[in-house]
């Protein structure tokens, strides 16, 4: 499955200001509350907690509640927010139906690394008012952090019936189903997130990833090419092109691909995909240098082995079986690299033929 660029995690930095609290990093990021048009409504009536009691008593307590949560207002400006979270706490307690309450607690737990309280304080948002777009689209982005990526499904699916053409809950939504293995499920909103932004080079991957899911080779080249014009050349990107590239018998532009990449950040999977680009090409003796300097990074990188063994094993045939050495330490990469992954049934194979 080739790479996608996943939700970031925010970072526990410090918050911004309470108008307009943010998730750093690449696809989070929405609108707590403001005075927009656009901005969550407080919810009409009366918890069902305050039932049976006197319009007078209840009214109080929702008075209470609305004088917490400015407080919390003001204390996030000033850069407080163990007591504005305290404040956001006080008023849910005096207000169970306070939304805002509930969303400005979660952006606090949130930016602090605690996602299970930050999702239990969205998840409660969405019950106290279901149309709430930054509730449901908050909700969803933890969840999708939390790898409970079903449940993050059903939630943007909720984002986005208020809000069809938000960009980050298509972006987010299509990521969740490559993270479920359903490429198929996530090509409308990953095509959907491009339309909106074409410019956003996570997007653009994020398509590519999905195009090279369903085996769209040439469109997932076309889409990473695009996100390379947009964003600084990283491993990820590199590879992701390399793969598709060959997957589509561009070999040539995989190889070179996977050069620029093994001159800018070598890795041993980066060795071992040009090793393998170079084997298609039949430039035998660099390819297994290039799966040989694979494993001198990583030398438990087991299909670096493998591709080794593949090598030494035509250099013992085109011997005319004659070069006992290769085979031999053929042999022993095949070993080494069932030892490190056992669910290999074509290198069983290819040990059994040739030992």
């Amino acid at each position: 499955m080739p790479t996608p660029i996943l939700p970031s995690r925010p970072v526990a930095a410090g918050l911004p200001r309470a108008a307009a609290l943010v998730a750093a990093g690449l696809l989070a990021g929405c609108q707590v509350f403001d005075d927009r048009a656009d901005a969550p409504r407080r919810p009409s009536g009366v918890s069902p907690e305050y039932s049976g009691r006197a319009p007078a008593v209840a009214s109080q307590e929702m008075d209470t509640a609305a004088a917490a949560a400015g407080r919390a207002t003001i204390l996030l400006q000033q850069g407080m927010y163990e007591q504005a979270l305290a404040e956001f706490e006080r008023a849910i307690e005096s207000n169970p139906n306070l939304t805002v309450a509930y969303i400005g607690a979660g952006d606090i737990y949130r930016q602090q690394g605690d996602y299970d309280k930050a999702a239990e304080r969205y998840g409660e948002a969405c019950q106290v008012e279901p149309r709430n777009f930054t509730a449901q689209y908050s909700h969803g982005l933890m969840l999708q952090l939390l790898d409970r990526v079903s449940e993050s499904v059903r939630a943007y699916l909720r984002a986005l019936s208020i809000r069809p053409d938000d960009f980050n809950s298509n972006l987010n939504l299509g990521i969740a189903f490559l993270q479920l293995k359903e490429p198929g499920e996530a090509l409308p909103y990953a095509e959907r997130a491009v339309q909106i932004d074409g410019k956003n080079a996570p997007a653009r991957i994020n398509l590519g990833a999905v195009y090279a899911a369903i085996a769209r080779h040439e469109d997932a080249v076309t889409e990473y090419q695009q996100a390379a014009e947009l964003v600084e050349l990283s491993a990820p990107l590199l590879l992701n092109l390399a793969d598709s590239l060959g997957k589509a018998g561009r070999n040539e532009e995989m190889v070179n691909t996977l050069e620029q990449l093994a001159r800018t950040e070598p890795t041993a999977v980066g060795y071992e995909r040009l090793g393998s680009g170079l084997f298609r090409l039949r430039r035998y003796d660099e390819s297994i240098a290039s799966f040989r300097k694979g494993l001198d990074i990583d030398p438990n990188h087991f299909p670096a082995l493998n591709g080794v063994a593949v090598c030494l094993l035509n250099q013992w045939v085109w011997s005319n079986q004659q070069d006992e050495p290769a085979r031999r330490e053929a042999l022993d990469s095949l070993r080494r690299s069932l030892q490190i992954e056992r669910n290999q049934p074509k290198i069983m194979e290819l040990l059994g033929r040739y030992q």
